[in-house]
C-alpha cells in the first residue's frame, strides 16, 4: 500500500460528464452576462465580437441544451450506483461536514494545529455540488419562463416573467462569481488537482485534502462491488425504470426548447397586402435592362361624365375588372382611363359615341327626356308603364340607372 502513488479519483464518463457541463456553463456565461448587462460598452462588444445579438442568444440555447442532457444523464448516473451498486452517499451533507467548516476555520485563524480530516468529498465539495444543483432548478425554470413567455403568461400571471428574468441574470451572476473566486481558486490555482484531467490523485494531495480516505485505503475498507448476479437482478427492474425516466425528461427537454420559438414570432402573422400601387406605371430604367411598354387598354366608348366605375365593373354589371385591378378605387379608373372623350376611332369606321354606340356596345340612349324622374324601376322593373328593362339589368338599383343613362 505504501508504494501507491496515485489514487483513482473519478471514472472516465464522470471526467466527461464534468467536461460537457465545464464547457456548457462557459458557453452560457460568456453569451449571458452580456444579455444581462445589454446597453454597456463592453456587453456590447462581447455580442458583436460573437456576430450580434441573434448568434449569441443561440449559442445560449445550444449551451443550456447541452447543460440540460448532462444533468439528466447525472440523475440515471447517480440513482444507478446507490440503488444497484449500493455505494456510499459521500456527495450527501452530513452533520460532521458542519464539525469541519467549524474546524477548518479555526485552523486558518491559527487556532488549531492541525488541518481537519476530510472524506472523499470535503464540506466545500458538497456545497459547491448542491449549490449547482439548486442553481441547475433555478436556472431551468426561470429559463423556460424566459425563452416560452407568452405560454407562460396562459397559466401564470405574466408579473413572474420580468421576476424570472431578475432571478435568472442574479443567479448566473451568482454562479458566475462563485466559480471563479471559489472552484477555480481552490482547484486549480491553490492546489492545481489534475483529477478532472488523469482521474487520478497524488498520494500528498490524498493525505493533505482527504485524509478519511486515505486512512480507508490503508486500512483496506475499500467499497466492494456486488456479485454480478446481484447486479443482474438489480438491473432487471431498474433498467426498464430508468428508460421510461430517461424517456420522460427527454421529452421534457424536448418541449422545453421547441414549445415557443420567441414571443414576436410566435404571433399570428398578419396578411400580406400591398402597401403602395402606383397610379401609373413609374418604370425605373437601368443600364442594359429591356425597355418595357405599358400602355392601358382604351375604353370602347365615351364615358363623360361618368365616375362612378366600380358600380358596374366591380360588381359584374358591366365588364368586369381585370384580377390585378382589385382593390382600386373610382379616382384610380379616371387616371388611367380617360373619361373625356371616346378613343380615336380605326380608320374608316364612324367615331364611338354616346348617341352611336360603337360595334353594339356603349349605353343605350333614352328615347325621351327623363329630367327629374329617379324611381326608373317603378316603370321599367316590370314594363307595366315603360319599356321593360333588359334581362342584364336585373337587380340594377335607380342609383345605377342615372349613373349610366344620363337624363337630358
Amino acid at each position: 500500500m505504501s508504494e501507491q502513488k496515485e489514487f483513482l479519483r473519478f471514472s472516465v464518463m464522470q471526467r466527461i460528464e464534468h467536461w460537457a457541463q465545464m464547457l456548457s456553463f462557459t458557453g452560457l456565461a460568456l453569451t449571458g452576462l452580456p444579455q444581462k448587462f445589454g446597453g454597456e460598452g463592453w456587453a456590447e462588444t462581447m455580442i458583436g465580437l460573437m456576430g450580434g445579438i441573434e448568434i449569441v442568444r443561440t449559442i445560449h440555447h445550444a449551451s443550456a441544451t447541452v447543460m440540460a442532457l448532462a444533468c439528466i444523464y447525472h440523475v440515471i448516473a447517480v440513482a444507478y450506483k446507490v440503488l444497484v451498486l449500493r455505494v456510499r452517499w459521500t456527495m450527501f451533507p452530513r452533520l460532521d461536514d458542519v464539525l469541519d467548516a467549524l474546524d477548518a476555520v479555526r485552523y486558518n485563524l491559527g487556532l488549531a494545529k492541525d488541518r481537519p480530516k476530510l472524506d472523499r468529498f470535503s464540506f466545500e465539495e458538497k456545497m459547491e455540488y448542491w449549490a449547482f444543483v439548486w442553481g441547475a432548478i433555478i436556472m431551468g425554470a426561470t429559463g423556460f419562463m424566459m425563452w416560452n413567455p407568452i405560454n407562460v403568461a396562459r397559466f401564470l400571471p405574466g408579473d413572474l416573467i420580468p421576476a424570472a428574468k431578475a432571478a435568472h441574470g442574479g443567479e448566473a451572476l451568482l454562479a458566475v462569481l462563485a466559480i471563479l473566486v471559489w472552484h477555480f481558486y481552490g482547484v486549480h490555482i491553490r492546489t492545481f488537482s489534475q483529477a478532472m484531467f488523469t482521474g487520478r490523485i497524488g498520494l500528498h494531495q490524498l493525505q493533505e485534502e482527504h485524509a478519511l480516505e486515505f486512512e480507508r485505503f490503508k486500512q483496506g475498507r475499500v467499497d466492494k462491488r456486488p456479485a454480478p448476479e446481484i447486479i443482474r437482478a438489480r438491473e432487471r427492474w431498474f433498467i426498464p425504470i430508468a428508460a421510461l425516466l430517461s424517456i420522460g425528461m427527454l421529452v421534457a427537454l424536448y418541449l422545453f426548447v421547441t414549445y415557443e420559438q420567441t414571443a414576436l414570432t410566435t404571433q399570428p402573422r398578419r396578411a400580406q397586402v400591398q402597401i403602395y400601387a402606383p397610379i401609373t406605371p413609374t418604370p425605373t430604367p437601368r443600364p442594359g435592362a429591356p425597355t418595357v411598354s405599358v400602355t392601358t387598354k382604351p375604353l370602347p366608348v365615351s364615358h363623360a361624365g361618368r365616375t362612378t366605375c366600380l358600380a358596374c365593373h366591380a360588381n359584374n354589371v358591366g365588364p368586369k375588372n381585370p384580377a390585378d385591378h382589385a382593390g382600386r378605387t373610382d379616382a384610380t379608373c379616371g387616371a388611367c382611363h380617360k373619361v373625356g372623350a371616346a378613343p380615336t376611332p380605326a380608320p374608316g369606321k364612324p367615331p364611338a359615341t354616346a348617341t352611336a354606340p360603337a360595334s353594339g356596345t356603349g349605353v343605350k340612349p333614352l328615347p325621351a327626356s327623363h329630367a327629374g324622374r329617379t324611381t326608373c324601376n317603378a316603370c321599367h322593373e316590370t314594363g307595366a308603364a315603360g319599356p321593360k328593362n333588359p334581362a342584364d339589368h336585373a337587380g340594377r338599383a335607380d342609383a345605377l340607372c342615372v349613373a349610366c343613362h344620363k337624363a337630358p
